[in-house]
């Protein structure tokens, strides 16, 4: 019986052997493919470049809002909170109050103290209306004791009188004198202390200096309200307690304006040649993904970040690196936000540097 003869599996026919045989079409179809591929990409990437010309953008930028430090004009103890935290606010609202009873003496003082000097220009003029007499007495003393040294001295030429009656009336002469002169000097002061204000004509100075005191001590009256010079939102309003001492000067809290709000975006330094105030400018808010806010280029900054620092770099070293510097510029907003804009939020600013600017 015959054997049959071995088939070994490499001369055995393949039954994909016909599939690696592939038509001229679909491997050109395959080839087309692999080769757009990075076609596309780069067109795509080309596009997205050519995009980006004539624009900048950055991410360095953030929300700013005015703000106003309130503090006391006096020192004094708060008695009266009449807001509370992050409270909305308007121009001339009652935010506290400092005790007014120290203020309240002083103007009860300053009454005190016209009344006084009102008096005491009562007594300079009546005290100026007896110097007058006193001059006018004084003056006839010493016409009458001239009068009798002239009769002395004609008698004592004649050997009529005696030497002492002669001295004793030139020395009533001089005695007179000095009176006179003595109740002039004191009409003299009177008329200096009852001298009228240059400022104020006929109002004397004491008078005058104590209605300015209780003016003062009005002034200082009122100032126990603090209201608010803006309108906005109150923000850091922990030394805001009934109880705590006010120093003038020393901010209790602060307004956050509720108007006028901006975005600063500090842009490479490298991105300023083409930009001018006035050009377009979108922004994008990263607590308000939804929120895109049309504005434009309001001014550039005058100096660098760092420049303005508390510590400026000092490159004036042997390790000197060049850092790319950035300059802060402020972007105006021409669209009101749906949301309300937060002093510090984050934002996304491009400008369109290819546009020319607007006015």
């Amino acid at each position: 019986m015959a054997e049959a003869d071995p088939v070994f599996p490499e001369t055995r026919p393949s039954a994909a052997a016909g599939t690696d045989h592939q038509p001229p079409k679909r491997q050109f179809g395959r080839l087309l493919a692999m080769l757009s591929v990075p076609v596309l990409i780069l067109i795509g990437g080309g596009y997205y470049w050519y995009s980006l010309q004539g624009q900048v953008s950055t991410d360095n930028a953030y929300v700013k809002q005015d703000k106003v430090s309130v503090s006391s004009e006096i020192n004094g103890r708060i008695v009266e909170v009449a807001v509370g935290d992050n409270q909305v606010v308007k121009a001339g609202d009652l935010l506290f109050r400092i005790d007014p009873e120290p203020y309240q003496l002083q103007i009860a003082q300053a009454d005190a103290a016209i009344a006084a000097a009102q008096a005491n220009v009562v007594a300079l003029s009546n005290a100026s209306e007896l110097s007058g007499a006193d001059i006018a007495a004084a003056r006839e003393s010493v016409a009458f004791a001239q009068s009798n040294f002239v009769r002395q001295q004609a008698l004592m030429q004649r050997g009529f009188t005696t030497k002492a009656a002669f001295d004793a009336a030139q020395h009533a002469v001089q005695q007179a004198q000095e009176q006179l002169n003595l109740a002039q000097a004191k009409a003299r002061e009177a008329s200096a202390r009852l001298a009228t204000g240059a400022q104020v004509p006929g109002v004397n100075p004491q008078v005058a200096q104590a209605r300015a005191q209780r003016a003062e001590a009005e002034l200082n009256l009122r100032r126990t309200a603090v209201r608010a010079p803006i309108a906005g939102r109150l923000s850091q309003t922990s030394r805001l307690l009934i109880g705590q001492q006010a120093i003038s000067g020393l901010p209790v809290v602060t307004i956050v304006a509720s108007q006028g709000g901006y975005v600063e975006a500090n842009f490479k330094e490298t991105d300023l040649d083409h930009m001018r105030p006035g050009q377009r400018a979108e922004v994008r808010f990263d607590a308000y993904p939804g929120v895109t806010l049309k504005g434009h280029v309001g001014s550039i900054g005058a100096g660098t970040g760092s420049e303005f620092s508390m510590l400026p770099a000092q490159n004036a070293t042997g390790n000197w690196v060049k850092v790319t510097q950035r300059v802060p510029v402020r972007i105006e907003l021409d669209d009101a936000s749906p949301r309300q804009l937060l002093a510090g939020l984050s934002a996304k600013v491009k400008v369109f540097t290819d546009e020319p600017a607007k006015r």
